[in-house]
């Protein structure tokens, strides 16, 4: 089972889409820095995840995270974030 999921930062007001096979273990990578030199370690603040979708190979979750950095995508995701019922 893979994972599309998009995680986001409060304090920078940023959002990240990405994908694993492990969302658990991928979360608090982010969350602990351990990506270094990437996009989400540039930011301090915790990473918050608002969305994920299960998909059954690594081809349709590549597929659907390429669908979701779109601009359609990026409104999708907003959309959770800036929801009046967003617990964020």
């Amino acid at each position: 089972m893979f994972y599309v999921y998009g995680v986001y930062n409060k304090k920078h007001n940023k959002i990240y889409i990405g994908q694993t096979d492990n969302l658990d273990q991928r979360i608090k990578l982010h969350n602990d820095k351990q990506f270094k030199n990437s996009y989400t370690a540039r930011f301090d603040g915790e990473w918050v995840l608002v969305h994920k979708e299960e998909l059954g190979s690594r081809v349709e979750a590549l597929r659907r995270e390429k669908q979701l950095k779109s601009y359609r995508g990026r409104e999708f995701i907003k959309n959770l974030i800036y929801s009046p019922v967003a617990q964020w």
